[in-house]
């Protein structure tokens, strides 16, 4: 994995999942479901932590929502699925966590947005009696601040403050400005209130690649609270894709970020587990966290007229998938197994042989057959009708001879 010197922070525990400094970047997601809806927020939830989703979090909006939580949480109990879940709360969560004890209980974190309580206003009674319920039930909290619900307040003063310079600043540079104080301020207030400093995760999102980076650079450098990343509403496919693995790379890279989420919009009835899925092989792509076997494909071009490879390439990466839910239980350090599956002889030898397990299939005019390398090693070639299945095969006898089973790990340490 990547040596990348993380920013040294205090380290939030969130249901039991460590958040900062040398732990793991955590991977997190949302529910899209009504919470209200206890069986299909289950369901979803079940289906974003089985796909590898660390932390989830929900809605908890109204009363249906806030009496549903401790419910969703025992279902996912019975299914052999302890995921944290964190609440989501906006414009009322003082009364929801006062008038819902069970679901203050219940709930992992608390995700609060300083634009959308009482900060700024008259006072910061509501805010402050949220904290008061997570210091009571010894909860950590997410100060999480949005540009699109910003504290008004902030932003005018700083506003007027830069209006009266002999050389004003730009209006964005003011909005990251505000955002920034916004989530150090909160903080602050809620550390004044008794809230211990390792309870607090902060995130300041907005939709810009640009702007995401330069304002968490600039709230990385000023405090140690861990950090929250993603691009809020990043938008659908391959934009929200792009986006969110442009800005979120370069922090990591950068050191900065302990939990991230990627948000991407659905198709209409999409699968909700794509953002886990693309949140994971961000860690993965830059060298951070290993999560599964990677398969490198060649793109095609005019010597691999035959889409063999490609639908090969396909039926590999889709039977890793399934069988990784029983690999990781079974195995230690398959994850960071990475196999090939080329095209033509052009790459095809060279690139299987930097891979754990590599195929190499003929291209264009190329002879009928197809070298299998392990370990960088010519191992045998296969020809005929049943490739897949045998170099599949190759594949099983490979994950069970090279990767130590983790019940005689265990019993390897025990006796040294």
């Amino acid at each position: 994995m990547a040596q990348i010197q993380r920013r040294k922070t205090y380290t939030a525990s969130v249901g039991g999942v460590r958040v900062g400094s040398d732990a793991p970047i955590v991977v997190q997601s949302m529910t899209n479901t009504d919470t209200a809806d206890i069986d299909g927020t289950i369901r979803q939830v079940a289906a974003l932590a089985r796909a590898g989703s660390e932390l989830v979090r929900v809605t908890v909006n109204n009363d249906a929502a806030a009496a549903a939580v401790p419910h969703i949480v025992d279902g996912l109990d019975r299914l052999g699925i302890p995921v944290p879940i964190i609440g989501d709360f906006h414009y009322n969560g003082h009364i929801l966590l006062k008038k819902y004890p069970a679901c203050a209980q219940t709930l992992a974190k608390y995700r609060i947005n300083p634009g959308n309580v009482s900060i700024g206003k008259k006072d910061d009674d509501n805010f402050r009696t949220m904290i008061e319920v997570a210091i009571a039930n010894n909860k950590p909290v997410r100060i999480g601040v949005n540009w699109g619900s910003l504290d008004q307040s902030l932003l005018t003063r700083l506003m007027d403050e830069n209006s009266k310079l002999d050389e004003p600043k730009d209006a964005r540079d003011v909005t990251m400005e505000a955002m920034v104080l916004s989530a150090l301020r909160s903080a602050d207030l809620a550390v004044s209130y008794g809230l211990r400093k390792d309870q607090i995760i902060l995130s300041a999102k907005v939709s810009g690649v640009q702007d995401l980076i330069d304002v968490y650079r600039e709230l990385g450098r000023r405090c140690e609270y861990p950090l929250h990343l993603g691009l809020t509403e990043a938008g659908m496919g391959a934009k929200g894709i792009v986006s969110s693995t442009a800005a979120l790379a370069v922090l990591m890279q950068e050191g900065l970020g302990d939990t991230i989420r990627v948000s991407l919009t659905p198709a209409p009835n999409g699968d909700r587990t794509e953002e886990v899925t693309v949140a994971q092989q961000i860690l993965q792509s830059i060298g951070i966290r290993s999560f599964n076997p990677q398969v490198t494909a060649c793109p095609g071009c005019g010597r691999t007229t035959s889409t063999f490879f490609q639908e090969m390439a396909e039926q590999i990466q889709s039977y890793l998938r399934e069988q990784m839910p029983v690999w990781k239980t079974r195995y230690s350090g398959v994850e960071e197994m990475k196999l090939a599956v080329m095209g033509c002889v052009v790459n095809g030898p060279g690139e299987s042989k930097h891979s754990n397990i590599g195929i190499s299939l003929p291209g264009t005019f190329e002879e009928p057959k197809a070298p299998v390398y392990v370990d960088g090693r010519l191992m045998l070639t296969l020809k005929g009708d049943h490739i897949v299945e045998e170099f599949i095969k190759i594949l099983d006898e490979y994950v069970d001879s090279h990767y130590a089973a983790k019940e005689q790990k265990l019993v390897g340490i025990s006796s040294n």
